[in-house]
């Protein structure tokens, strides 16, 4: 241990040099208690956002369909219990009918099975016949699952018996040549497999209970083949959507597994979608290995209009051939909002209540026409937009590097032109791929996604799979 100097016998310059050093010392552990400081409050950030993402809920916003879930439980056990309590004390007879709610008539193109329900004797007691006078129609609403019926074919032969010629109509087309299933059975395979989320393992087992059990590699043959012949559909729409002057994109990954091997490696499903405000409502999906910038720039070609995305490092090499970038708020508030959940940030607060009058500006523009939306976004939106940027310069001077505050701020300062283009205040809202393309994989639309996979895998791309579900789902 270091003894400490005896100040009453040091001579003043003795004095002025042991000042200097402790001085020197204070600063040099005070830029150490800076720092860890600034990792501490980093480090928390991260455990913050992580334990959320483990432990809570993921979405920024309450959502009404996961709401519903346990109202729909609610109301099963209601209503069991209240046909319980009847079935063991039947309500007594009212004074006053009660007045029953009115229940929606069943569609009218529904197929109707009538079925007719007369007495056994239309003889009176008296002796006369009885007449009908009229009768009383109710309708139950039934429904038959997996029921399979079969198209049979004929094709007539006619040939002439003086000349022997013969002529017999051409054989339809079908999806798979040579094929047993209609277009009807491959529709329904592909939307269970890709929007109702049945593997294929599992429809194996269903067309099995409906009499005919078709093996799993038959089914995964006609996937691939429809998603082949369904190629050209997927081009179209790609022509189509980049035939917009504005394009969303966003990717997201999905779980990709190699025939005859266990593990799976990530590979990536981009979505690129028409602008809430277009009056074509459309979105292509693109199936990569990888989330190289390569694979936006070979779907994107040669269009230089202005695409809305996150900050993604792979988009920049499009913004230097000529395609306008346009920076996506729900991104740039998205950094606030962890700031916000983590710590009860202040400066958060303020950042989520200045975006969120932009938010205000687009509810109300999003019913106007083009020439109205751009007049309110100059009117209303670039000062809101213009008073955020400078509080966010003003804060940024105020908060050290490396902090997660800092990291919220330079996300937005520096993508600034990208989020605020003059006289063309980007959309506010939420990025539409990004909802489509949530990680709630399930609910994916991804019916053509598969068609360029399957396409690939034709033309000699490989024999690899994307598993939405996990690789022991992957039929």
């Amino acid at each position: 241990m270091t003894s400490l100097p005896d100040l009453d016998q040091m001579t003043p310059e003795q004095l002025r040099a042991l000042a200097a050093q402790l001085m020197s010392k204070v600063d040099t552990m005070g830029r150490k208690i800076h720092r860890d400081e600034t990792i501490i409050e980093q480090l928390t950030h991260e455990i913050a956002i992580l334990k959320r993402h483990k432990f809570a809920k993921r979405s920024e916003q309450i959502s009404p369909a996961q709401g519903s879930l346990l109202d729909d439980l609610l109301n099963t056990d209601l209503e069991a219990i209240e046909a319980e309590l009847k079935a063991l004390h039947p309500a007594p007879a009212q004074e006053e009918p009660r007045q029953q709610p009115k229940r929606a008539p069943l569609p009218p193109q529904f197929p109707r099975t009538v079925v007719h329900h007369e007495p056994d004797n239309t003889q009176c007691a008296c002796g006369c016949q009885l007449q009908r006078i009229g009768e009383d129609v109710s309708e139950k609403l039934d429904y038959t699952p997996g029921v399979f019926t079969v198209e049979q074919h004929v094709r007539g032969k006619w040939a002439c018996r003086q000349c022997e010629t013969l002529i017999q109509a051409p054989v339809p087309p079908q999806v798979i040549d040579k094929g047993i299933p209609t277009a009807g059975l491959l529709a329904h395979v592909m939307v269970a497999k890709f929007a109702d989320h049945l593997p294929l393992y599992r429809q194996e087992k269903i067309f099995g209970r409906a009499g005919l059990a078709i093996p799993r590699s038959t089914l995964a043959q006609w996937v691939g083949q429809t998603g082949v012949q369904l190629q050209p559909l997927v081009d179209a729409l790609r022509e189509v959507v980049l035939a917009q002057r504005v394009v969303h994109a966003d990717e997201k990954p999905v779980q990709m597994l190699a025939p005859g091997e266990k593990k799976t490696h990530r590979a990536y499903v981009w979505a690129y979608s028409t602008t809430p405000f277009s009056a074509l409502k459309a979105v292509v999906y693109d199936f990569s290995p990888s989330r190289a910038g390569e694979h936006a720039r070979n779907f994107l070609g040669t269009w230089n209009g202005k695409l809305v995305c996150d900050d993604f490092a792979g988009y920049k090499a499009s913004f230097e051939l000529g395609i306008t970038e346009i920076g996506c708020m729900a991104h740039a508030r998205r950094k606030f909002f962890d700031l916000h959940v983590a710590n009860k940030s202040q400066l958060a607060e303020q950042a989520l209540h200045s975006i969120g009058g932009l938010y205000e500006v687009e509810r109300h523009a999003k019913e106007m026409s083009d020439e109205d939306r751009w007049r309110l976004r100059q009117e209303t939106a670039v000062p809101i937009a213009g008073k955020l940027h400078e509080w966010m310069l003003a804060q940024r001077e105020l908060v050290p590097d490396g902090s997660a505050t800092a990291k919220a701020l330079d996300y937005s300062l520096k993508r600034w032109v990208a989020l605020a283009l003059p006289g063309r205040w980007c959309c506010a809202h939420r990025q539409q791929p990004d909802r489509e393309l949530d990680p709630a994989l399930g609910a994916w639309a991804l019916e053509l996604v598969i068609c360029r996979v399957a396409a690939q895998r034709q033309a000699g791309g490989g024999d690899h799979e994307p598993d939405p579900v996990g690789a022991h789902q992957w039929a």
